[in-house]
């Protein structure tokens, strides 16, 4: 009776678990990383992205060049590094959104930031699936709606897509196999 009581607690915790799994995972610079050869422009990068509380951004460097500071708003318009709210040296460091609102990030290297290594993300809640409206179809005989047209898309928007993780999907299937091993003990 015991094992069966802990299953269930093992069971309720995956469950919830699941839940609290939903972030994207987004690599700043997208392919290019986080550099300061003009690569990229990534407040316009931010700019194209919906971030959420849950999401989590990953910074790729060369940590022998460069570094990741989290910044006041002051200190991220006047490029200053030096009174940081957090320092991060690894060269693959991850961040998780962990609240609504504005997040400053920069390379505290010197004139990294003066050449635009810095980002301002700008962090929102997530609204659930069924408070979006789907779309209505058009009427039989009405225009078609308007096309997009490849070239209007900056490269870096089409490359984000693909490294955006959901892993509510992991969880899921870490519960699919916690059953499944409960099924062989009773």
């Amino acid at each position: 009776m015991a094992l069966r009581n802990i299953a269930a607690l093992v069971l309720f915790v995956m469950m919830v678990l699941c839940g609290l799994c939903s972030g994207a995972v987004y690599r700043v610079g997208d392919s290019d990383g986080w550099t300061s050869r003009g690569l990229v422009d990534y407040n316009k990068w931010a700019s194209t992205k919906d971030f959420h509380v849950g999401d989590t951004l990953i910074f790729a460097y060369n940590n022998q060049f460069h570094n990741v500071m989290q910044v006041s708003d002051q200190d991220f318009q006047s490029c200053n590094a030096t009174s940081a709210i957090a320092a991060y040296t690894s060269g693959s460091d991850t961040f998780t959104l962990k609240r609504p609102g504005h997040f400053y990030f920069l390379c505290g290297a010197p004139g990294h930031c003066q050449a635009g290594q810095k980002v301002d993300i700008e962090v929102t809640l997530p609204v659930p699936e069924s408070m979006i409206p789907s779309p209505s179809p058009s009427p039989y005989g009405s225009s078609s709606p308007s096309v997009s047209h490849p070239e209007d898309m900056s490269p870096s928007s089409t490359l984000s897509i693909a490294p955006t993780l959901n892993s509510s999907n992991l969880g899921f299937a870490a519960t699919a196999f916690v059953l499944g091993l409960l099924r062989f003990v009773f």
